[in-house]
């Protein structure tokens, strides 16, 4: 039998609610949003780029905002040492790189770092700061993490609609 992204059922976000609860609702929304474009589809498809000329592929964004995730609000943020999945010093685009990748794998790896970013952020104020790692060395409030990885999610689920609807036809959501 061929392995199928799980499907999922997204959670709408909350119309009504206080600052942090809004923001966590609407990181989740585009998460489940992410996995929405996923669902169904095999490894093969998950792997498959559709938007020529670009290289872009799903499972390469799920991979990238997994580790987008780790960088702002583990490492960043909370100060933990993260050990990166695909990408590195040497090479920090290999997330994209999906040619040898196992989707199955890749998508527990996801909810992992999911998993660790929600944990690292828990009980702390959206006014706390840090001080980026790198040699730009910026300052930003957890609320700006929460605000950027949103954005962040919500460009590339404009890029996921394009890859899905080019593989198998299906829009929307």
């Amino acid at each position: 039998m061929t392995w199928r992204a799980p499907e999922i059922t997204r959670t709408p976000e909350l119309p009504v609610g206080d600052e942090r609860a809004m923001l966590e609702s609407w990181l989740d929304y585009h998460r489940q949003t992410l996995l929405l474009k996923c669902a169904g589809l095999t490894a093969e498809q998950l792997r498959t780029p559709s938007v020529q000329p670009s290289g872009l592929t799903l499972l390469g964004l799920v991979r990238h905002l997994g580790e987008v995730e780790s960088w702002w609000f583990r490492e960043n943020f909370a100060g933990q040492q993260v050990d990166y999945p695909y990408g590195s010093v040497d090479d920090p685009r290999a997330d994209l790189d999906v040619s040898h990748a196992d989707a199955e794998a890749d998508l527990v790896t996801y909810y992992r770092q999911v998993e660790l970013a929600r944990a690292a952020t828990v009980g702390r104020s959206l006014d706390e700061t840090f001080t980026e790692v790198g040699p730009q060395q910026r300052t930003f409030s957890l609320r700006w993490a929460y605000l950027h990885l949103i954005e962040e999610y919500a460009r590339h689920n404009g890029h996921a609609d394009l890859i899905r609807e080019r593989l198998d036809g299906v829009t929307g959501e």
